[in-house]
């Protein structure tokens, strides 16, 4: 569902590599962690998965279509969680679920899904107040819901447990899980290991730009002979 062929990015005029020949496969019905620690390359990494950064080499398909030559068609899969929630601040919440619902042509069904999403993730009360006034919580919860009303095939999220209170952050994994038994594909990046841990089927942990492993927890524990290592200890030993 998720492929990236030896794509590479770098800023400065190429004097600063941020994500070095990385290659992935991520498959439908599966939830993959996306760990490193930060300026490790995950969020650009991201961003030329959704489409907002071209890489500077190699390729990148959703569910076999190119993001660089058909992006229209390949963005309409997709939704996009960033690590950030920047909105049109002057927008009520309703209406800004409205725009995206109007940009992705959503039909009454997927419309409607906008207000059991927010009942789901109890924002009903505060959808006809600007946006200017939620929380950094309640804006996490608005981007969540415009990322999934639509039932995308592929789901992208970057951390997007911060600023969640704990009711809302169990809710959304249960959600995530919910949409990988429907065969939907969830790509998500975190630095809270626990939830890795417990949550993904596959993590995956970049460091310098660089894919170091891709793999099962178990795998990753038999590769490092700490059968009973937790994430969190492997993650540090494989990034120090």
């Amino acid at each position: 569902m998720i492929e990236l062929i030896e794509v590479s990015k770098s800023y400065n005029k190429g004097e600063i590599r941020a994500v070095n020949n990385l290659s992935l496969k991520v498959k439908p019905g599966e939830i993959f962690g996306f760990l490193g620690p930060n300026g490790a390359g995950k969020t650009t990494t991201i961003k030329m998965i959704v489409g907002i950064l071209k890489p500077d080499t190699g390729k990148i398909l959703l569910n076999g279509i190119d993001i660089k030559k058909d992006p229209i068609k390949a963005k309409s899969i997709i939704g996009y969680v960033p690590d950030e929630p920047v909105m049109y601040e002057k927008m009520r919440g309703i209406q800004f679920l409205n725009f995206i619902a109007d940009v992705f042509k959503a039909n009454k069904e997927e419309r409607k899904a906008i207000l059991e999403l927010a009942e789901y993730f109890e924002l009903t009360d505060a959808l006809n107040d600007i946006i200017s006034s939620y929380s950094h919580g309640m804006k996490q919860k608005l981007a969540i819901i415009a990322a999934m009303f639509h039932n995308p095939e592929i789901l992208i999220l970057d951390e997007p447990i911060v600023g969640l209170d704990p009711k809302a952050s169990f809710r959304l994994k249960e959600k995530m899980k919910e949409l990988c038994k429907k065969g939907k594909t969830i790509f998500f990046s975190t630095h809270v290991m626990e939830i890795a841990e417990n949550l993904c089927h596959r993590v995956g942990i970049i460091n310098h730009g660089s894919l170091i492993t891709a793999a099962p927890l178990e795998e990753i524990r038999e590769k490092a002979g700490e059968m009973d290592a937790n994430l969190e200890k492997l993650f540090l030993e494989l990034t120090e």
